[in-house]
């Protein structure tokens, strides 16, 4: 009976994901120009924003702490949407090697972390901020973000296996 309930969860996690799949693909596709309303109407509100440039706002629809996807536009102060992008992948995550990331900075561009830890010894802390997502379409993965010691601005960032997934886990036995 176990072994039943354990493989209909795993099917049913299953259809989740390849039902959140289609959704990313499809909010992806929404073309630039869309206003706000239409949008939200077809994919829900935003559950995370930031103030944008000339009263517009940056918007995220994020599945963190344990969704391995976010999508993000600027909406301009007329409620006109930009492009709406995925945030949680290789090539975007890329964006914080150039210029100065703060913390307010990263979480506007990605939204928020699923995790918020603190690594080294107590003379060098850093804080590292870790976002699940698919690592290269396929590899489930934190993207791990330091903020260096003085917490101020990035310092370095790098993917690692997501422990969620790990073949111990509640999720597997």
């Amino acid at each position: 009976m176990n072994s039943t309930l354990a493989r209909l969860t795993r099917v049913a996690l299953a259809g989740i994901g390849f039902g959140l799949l289609s959704a990313c693909a499809n909010m992806a596709n929404t073309p630039p120009g869309t206003p706000l309303h239409q949008v939200e109407a077809q994919f829900g509100r935003a559950n995370f924003s930031c103030p944008g440039e000339n009263g517009g706002q940056r918007l995220i629809w994020s599945q963190q702490p344990y969704g391995q996807y976010a999508w993000g536009t600027n909406v301009n102060s007329a409620g006109i949407t930009d492009h709406i992008e995925p945030l949680l992948t290789d090539k975007h995550f890329n964006v914080l090697a150039t210029g100065v990331w703060t913390p307010e900075r990263v979480q506007c561009e990605f939204g928020p972390p699923a995790e918020i830890t603190q690594v080294g010894l107590p003379s060098s802390r850093q804080t590292v901020w870790g976002y699940r997502y698919k690592q290269s379409g396929a590899w489930n993965s934190l993207m791990y973000v330091y903020f260096g010691t003085s917490g101020e601005a990035v310092t370095r960032f790098h993917p690692g296996p997501d422990p969620l997934y790990e073949r111990e886990s509640f999720w597997f036995n």
